[in-house]
């Protein structure tokens, strides 16, 4: 019996298709690898280039409008500062979300956490925040409320840590990074007497005697 010789055309027509199919797949493969190898790479060399340094953070002022411990395990207080927040970078840009602050003493603390409105800090830049913290009751230990009632009337000076926390992010033109939890405490020694109200010295602590201003720690 004769062979149709169409069958062995179909089969090889097939056969060609399929490779063709494969060669397209593994040439759309390796073009996303070597896509995502340049992104990573560009990604590495901005790093490496504009990489990036911490903001600084500084306290310039503070003010105490109430200190009220007469009535322990409770502690009610009104509190004012104004903290610097410094840009070092010259390229990059950084914002700052979920802020919020407060004042402790002796690691407690004795006002409510403040949230603040977020805030975006243009490169080479400093911006200045004067948030008023306090203004209700906090329960503490014994300790504190004495601590600090001892510490104004046989001292004038309290030793205070204002607490700053959220997340920060930087961007270099149109990148940006993922949020980084950002931690800063300003640790300050205040000359404070019972019944006085107002603006206080900053003493002491971490003064930058050139600027006056007192500097805080940063964590990531």
């Amino acid at each position: 019996m004769a062979e149709d010789p169409s069958d062995g055309r179909k089969g090889k027509w097939k056969g060609s298709k399929g490779s063709s199919t494969g060669n397209a797949w593994r040439s759309i493969a390796q073009f996303l690898l070597i896509f995502l190898v340049l992104v990573a790479v560009t990604a590495l060399v901005l790093w490496l280039v504009f990489r990036p340094r911490k903001p600084k953070f500084s306290l310039v002022s503070a003010a105490v409008f109430d200190l009220n411990t007469t009535s322990p395990p409770f502690i009610s207080t009104t509190m004012q500062f104004t903290i610097v927040a410094i840009n070092p970078n010259q390229r990059v840009s950084v914002y700052y979300d979920r802020l919020s602050a407060f004042v402790s003493y002796k690691n407690q603390m004795i006002t409510p956490q403040q949230t603040l409105p977020p805030l975006h800090q243009y490169k080479d830049s400093t911006v200045s925040l004067s948030p008023v913290l306090g203004g209700l009751a906090v329960p503490v230990s014994l300790e504190v409320a004495n601590g600090i009632l001892i510490d104004m009337e046989g001292y004038g000076l309290v030793q205070f840590r204002l607490v700053v926390q959220g997340r920060v992010k930087w961007k270099v033109g149109p990148f940006k990074t993922s949020y980084y939890h950002l931690y800063v405490n300003c640790d300050m020694l205040l000359g404070l007497k019972k019944g006085v109200a107002g603006q206080v010295p900053l003493l002491g602590i971490n003064h930058d005697s050139d600027q006056d201003h007192h500097s805080c720690h940063v964590d990531f």
